[in-house]
């Protein structure tokens, strides 16, 4: 049984929705983040990094109460609102060719812990403190938690009949998608949502691991104060069909001392390799691995595809026992500066590009994790392994805020 809550959220203004929203901070170039600093004094980076007029390098805790300062000083200009009841809101994103609509609501911290919010990736400790100290000082949680449930058709159509409705927001953002928002106050309309999470068994994380991790510590440690916001985070609800799973693609420094002609012997005990030449490849199905190395595309076709377990048969974990530790070196997916990761939304070409450019050495592109698998490891307290999957959609920050 899974418990949601409406909440007091705290919004855009109807006049400045479209200058309000922002990516997550790290998405911008330099170029990109200056660019909406110094022309949009409405846009929800300047909450994020209330240094930049003055270029200031300050400590960690300057910085968050700044941050603080930043969004009272938004509420007081009435930037951003706050609702005067507790609601649900149902959210559609829609992309030049794909359309993403759920539910925002607050998920039950306790769900979390005893497991009807289920996990599926490792988290680091240093990020998860980092972000609860972060929640401690500001006292708001602007990117919500996207976590997923089964496909549910009495829930569809609820979503498709509220959709007719006239929303709260519709507008455009920079890279052209179109976002959509209705508020749902309706007392029956909240009651049976709740009901309609009640009945689920279980819901799943599809990303967003260390903020929930997050909210958890921070409820630990200040549950003391009695404010009833620590015991829920916010959360995007969607439907696991819904869900766009895309891979994490590996681009490596060096061959690890092995020519390009021992790299590829080694590779043919475990693998049959097809030589692409020029053709932007990529794998068309589980155990087959795409490599661009010197100027060339090669196919991939693992030749023994029996394994013990989900676990050992993810192509994340094949590559990694196959590939990236045997011949190449490489033990500590997180923490070795020899690897980086290119999320599959990017096409095939930024690989080359970076591998033509000399830094890198060679490129990996793996086929998608599919739902069942990620809910398999879930169901069995199994972790993925770091970088795994790239999910969408991606919430805008600044859009909907939880305040703690």
């Amino acid at each position: 049984m899974a418990k949601i809550i409406p909440f007091k959220a705290v919004r855009p203004a109807r006049d400045k929705v479209a200058l309000v929203p922002s990516r997550s901070y790290d998405e911008y170039t330099p170029a990109e983040l200056a660019s909406q600093l110094d022309y949009n004094p409405f846009s929800f980076l300047h909450v994020l990094n209330p240094a930049y007029v003055n270029q200031l390098k300050i400590s960690t805790a300057t910085r968050f109460k700044a941050v603080r300062t930043r969004y009272e000083e938004f509420k007081d200009e009435q930037v951003l609102q706050k609702e005067t009841q507790p609601v649900f809101y149902l959210y559609e994103i829609q992309s030049r060719s794909r359309i993403f609509t759920g539910i925002i609501a607050g998920t039950a911290i306790d769900d979390y812990k005893n497991n009807v919010i289920k996990k599926h990736e490792d988290t680091l400790p240093y990020r998860v403190e980092y972000f609860k100290d972060y929640l401690h000082q500001t006292g708001f949680n602007t990117e919500p938690v996207l976590v997923t449930y089964p496909e549910d058709t009495d829930l569809e159509s609820w979503i498709t009949a509220k959709k007719h409705k006239r929303p709260l927001y519709l507008f455009s953002s920079l890279n052209r998608d179109k976002h959509t928002l209705w508020r749902i106050k309706d007392e029956e309309d909240i009651r049976w949502l709740q009901e309609k999470f009640e009945a689920m068994e279980s819901l799943y994380i599809a990303d967003g691991h260390h903020r929930s991790a997050s909210a958890e510590m921070l409820y630990e440690e200040d549950k003391p104060s009695g404010n009833e916001n620590l015991n829920y985070f916010m959360s995007f609800l969607i439907s696991e069909n819904d869900l766009k799973i895309y891979e994490y693609n590996r681009i490596i420094h060096d061959l690890n001392g092995l020519s390009k002609e021992q790299f590829l012997k080694a590779l043919s005990s475990d693998f049959t390799i097809e030589n692409k030449g020029q053709q932007l490849w990529k794998p068309e199905a589980k155990f087959q691995f795409g490599m661009y190395l010197d100027g060339e595309f090669y196919a991939l076709y693992l030749k023994e595809t029996s394994f013990n377990s989900v676990f050992e048969a993810l192509d994340a974990q094949i590559l990694y026992e196959k590939v990236l530790h045997p011949l190449l070196g490489i033990t500590d997916l997180r923490n070795d500066s020899r690897i980086e990761y290119i999320p599959g939304s990017k096409p095939v070409t930024v690989i080359k590009q970076m591998v033509d450019e000399g830094e890198y050495e060679v490129g990996f592109t793996l086929f998608p994790a599919s739902i069942e698998e990620i809910k398999h490891l879930a169901d069995n307290n199994l972790i993925m392994p770091p970088k795994s999957t790239y999910i969408e959609p991606k919430i805008r920050s600044g859009l909907v805020v939880y305040e703690i």
